[in-house]
């Protein structure tokens, strides 16, 4: 087996100290390709130096996190974006995702869960913190397809805001009686939507569902 190549990775925080600590966790597991600390400066050298995955705070003294994302990607639509903050709150989380980040985690992270996020993120993956992943399914859920970002997963833009209730549902270990309680919904409506999703996102038992929910932390 080839051995993986390691992901082009570019950091943007405005802390000269933490950005040399995500060096240090990241060893050489990735190739960081540079570093900026304010909007302007990672907008110009991120499209310069081209990287796979850009590791980005939300919050930045001119704009932060999401007005990097916005104006790298008319120019540079396949940089793929993580945030990475000490932030938890649902606000912060929603407008990073709705601006086209890929994924979410906290600074609470390790470094080789960092390193498996940013590696996911660089294969297409959408990556949150577990923690995260409920609320930004939540606020999701009731968008229509056409106006989901592709950017958080495309197979789960595939599913109705319904289908998705479901899935999270049946991702936490609810039975088909409990998600019908939950949802005031017939337990023959629960089978029939729990039919559609496995279709949709080729799956073909509970169990594959449980473990396609697992792997992108939207349990």
């Amino acid at each position: 087996m080839s051995k993986r190549t390691r992901p082009r990775v570019f950091l943007v925080d405005d802390h000269h100290l933490f950005r040399a600590g995500v060096r240090a966790e990241l060893g050489d597991s990735v190739e960081v390709v540079g570093e900026a600390d304010e909007v302007a400066a990672a907008v110009e050298l991120i499209g310069e130096r081209e990287p796979e995955v850009v590791l980005l705070d939300v919050h930045l003294p001119d704009g932060g996190g999401q007005a990097v994302i916005e104006a790298v990607r008319v120019e540079h639509p396949d940089v793929r974006f993580l945030a990475l903050s000490v932030s938890d709150a649902p606000e912060d989380v929603i407008a990073v995702i709705r601006a086209g980040a890929r994924g979410y985690v906290t600074k609470a992270i390790s470094g080789a869960e960092l390193i498996e996020a940013i590696e996911r993120v660089a294969d297409g993956d959408a990556v949150f913190s577990p923690r995260l992943a409920g609320f930004v399914l939540d606020a999701f859920a009731g968008m229509p397809a056409e106006e989901s970002p592709a950017s958080v997963d495309p197979e789960l833009d595939q599913l109705s805001s319904r289908e998705r209730e479901v899935l999270r549902l049946i991702a936490r270990g609810y039975t088909y009686k409990e998600v019908a309680r939950e949802l005031s919904i017939a337990i023959k409506t629960v089978e029939t939507h729990v039919s559609a999703v496995l279709r949709k996102l080729q799956l073909t038992s509970r169990h594959q569902l449980t473990y396609w929910a697992a792997n992108r932390r939207l349990v």
